[in-house]
């Protein structure tokens, strides 16, 4: 399945968010964990630029998704900066929190966090950072296993149960971009999610409309 995208802002301040309209999914994760590839298999197209680099995206990126056949946008990918990486200077680390703690503490219209960690990599206290810091802030988030095609069947397991183990979380999602592994899954979590609050927001504007 291939969606229609559309680049809409990059961010570096709360100003320069769009206005909140459709549910947005929050993509974020360690400098090199693969997140642009992530996005990148599930809207079908390179949106998302991917690098050999870790650390160069440092703004929070919008995108507008759209299925074929339909009119209208229905929900909006957000790319956040990756964290973790040492070489990335401590000037830019610290702009961060001007923009990225404001969007997941206060976007109206964050629908999910796509949180993604390494298969591969042991778990880090960076990532169980930003889950403690989700939790606190009420967000609802879903933890994605990037580059599962690496480990082998019981490779993978073993790494999804430690993986479990060490973050409380809900669901985990094995995912690989190269060979789509997951990739339906993630699809159904993310609109399943999208879906709930375009259906209660719609549910509050009724309610919200007084009847003569």
């Amino acid at each position: 399945m291939r969606v229609l995208s559309r680049f809409m802002a990059a961010a570096t301040d709360a100003a320069h968010f769009p206005a909140p309209s459709l549910p947005e999914i929050a993509f974020l994760g360690r400098s090199n964990v693969g997140k642009s590839s992530v996005i990148n298999s599930l809207v079908g197209t390179k949106l998302a630029r991917t690098s050999s680099t870790p650390g160069r995206t440092r703004s929070i990126n919008f995108f507008e998704i759209r299925w074929p056949g339909k009119p209208q946008p229905e929900l909006i990918f957000a790319d956040l900066p990756g964290y973790g990486y040492a070489k990335i200077s401590r000037e830019i680390s610290q702009e961060w929190p001007k923009f990225i703690e404001p969007y997941l503490h206060q976007r109206s219209t964050l629908a999910l966090c796509v949180v993604l960690v390494d298969a591969n990599v042991p778990p880090q206290n960076s990532d169980r950072q930003l889950l403690d810091f989700l939790s606190a802030s009420g967000r609802d988030f879903l933890l994605v296993a990037t580059k599962s095609d690496r480990l082998s069947n019981n490779q993978l397991h073993t790494a999804l149960r430690t993986l479990t183990q060490e973050y409380p979380v809900a669901q985990l999602l094995g995912f690989s971009a190269k060979t789509g592994a997951g990739r339906d899954e993630l699809w159904k979590h993310i609109r399943q999610v999208a879906q709930a609050m375009t259906s209660s927001e719609a549910s509050e504007a009724s309610s919200s409309t007084p009847s003569y």
